[in-house]
């Protein structure tokens, strides 16, 4: 009974090394129970004992134990690496993503100071203008109306002639009345633009006397007045002329009653 006992024992949680030994030491001690039965040379009876050999010691081997030992070591390193390089990459992660939400918030800051500045600059400049604005009506509202030049035309006719000569004349300061130049007129040229007079001294000269008041050329060239045709033939041209020429040498056409 003890045999069968101890082999079952063991059998569950023994190596295969193991139950290999204590194979052995049961194969042992049968034979020491055969050898008991033999009989005994000395006494020729058989004697049989009743006593069974004690069982010798198994001896159990570590290395596998270590083997495990060494292995779930390892394991458990190489899980605590991998945990730690895990560890490592989400904070490089973190720490990434903190870096980019930190330059989206500097870029957001820097478009929001610009967006201030524009901001403000339009506001000077829209209150510059106001005030430029203001100025100037200011300015106009000071300044006196002008009143609109308005050309005054005359017609063309020896009146019109004449009153266009004597609205020049008074601009220029040339003394001269309007019975003064039309009596000459009529009486140099009966009122033709276009008369000519090819006999007297001057026409003999090379030189002679043109127009409305009978003006020879150099001294049209000599006494014309700004502001009118180059033109000999042109009655207000030859009219102002002429009248410059009589006040200058008779003080006004007035006082001319014959040839001059």
């Amino acid at each position: 009974m003890s045999k069968n006992f101890s082999s079952r024992l063991y059998s569950r949680s023994l190596t295969k090394h193991h139950k290999i030994a204590a194979a052995g030491v049961g194969v042992l001690g049968a034979a020491a129970i055969a050898m008991s039965a033999v009989p005994s040379s000395a006494e020729g009876k058989t004697t049989v004992t009743t006593e069974a050999a004690a069982p010798a010691k198994v001896a159990y081997s570590t290395e596998q134990i270590k083997d495990v030992k060494a292995s779930i070591t390892d394991q458990l390193a190489s899980a605590d690496l991998k945990a730690q390089q895990i560890a490592a990459q989400k904070k490089a992660e973190a720490a990434k993503k903190a870096a980019v939400a930190k330059a989206v918030a500097a870029k957001k800051a820097e478009a929001a100071e610009k967006a201030e500045a524009a901001k403000k600059a339009a506001a000077v400049k829209k209150a510059a203008a106001a005030r430029k604005a203001k100025e100037a009506a200011s300015r106009a509202a000071k300044r006196p109306a002008l009143k609109p030049h308005v050309v005054k035309s005359y017609p063309n006719n020896l009146d019109g002639w004449i009153r266009e000569s004597l609205a020049i004349l008074k601009k220029h300061h040339i003394p001269a009345s309007y019975s003064g130049i039309h009596r000459n007129i009529i009486r140099e040229s009966s009122g033709n633009p276009m008369a000519i007079n090819n006999w007297d001294i001057n026409a003999i000269n090379g030189i002679p006397s043109k127009g409305l008041l009978q003006v020879i050329p150099p001294t049209f060239k000599a006494y014309h007045v700004p502001g009118t045709s180059w033109n000999i033939y042109d009655p207000v041209a030859n009219i102002t002329a002429a009248c410059n020429y009589a006040a200058d040498r008779y003080g006004s056409m007035d006082n001319v009653n014959s040839a001059y």
